[in-house]
């Protein structure tokens, strides 16, 4: 199963929350309306800032508030802040220290495939992420007494 680190979640989370309204918010504030704790989203911030995706200044009117426009930052970029380069399998990434590396048939083909996936995550931004997406309901699953509700 492929799956992203809570960090990696709540780092999209936590940008995407500054998003909304690009201002400038305090790690508590954005704690309180994300409902994760506070040194959870403190930790990811630093990364965050670590990596020039989110800004900080310091002072009475200080935070933290995106270092570019939502739409200039991928999420490939926002999962490397968090869990580093994407690679799916230990071979696929940039470096490896895999044993079978010289004699593994299926190297090639996975990291093509973590090139098609690190393509697809670069190609959705910050942006996107924060628009609403209008769901598709099957009407052909929902069973009310035969009529819809």
């Amino acid at each position: 199963m492929l799956r992203l680190s809570k960090f990696a979640d709540y780092g999209t989370q936590v940008m995407a929350y500054m998003a909304k309204d690009g201002a400038v918010h305090s790690a508590s504030e954005v704690s309180t309306g994300l409902g994760i704790a506070a040194p959870t989203v403190s930790k990811i911030l630093k990364m965050l800032v670590r990596e020039n995706l989110v800004a900080s200044s310091l002072g009475a009117k200080g935070g933290y508030m995106l270092a570019r426009h939502p739409s200039e930052i991928s999420i490939a970029e926002i999962i490397n802040a968090m869990d580093g380069p994407i690679s799916i399998t230990e071979c696929s990434g940039t470096t490896t220290s895999c044993e079978r590396e010289s004699t593994c048939s299926t190297r090639s083909n996975w990291q093509g495939i973590n090139h098609i996936i690190h393509d697809a995550l670069n190609k959705v931004n910050l942006a996107q992420m924060i628009a609403p997406m209008p769901q598709v309901v099957d009407v052909s699953r929902i069973r009310s007494r035969g009529a819809f509700v």
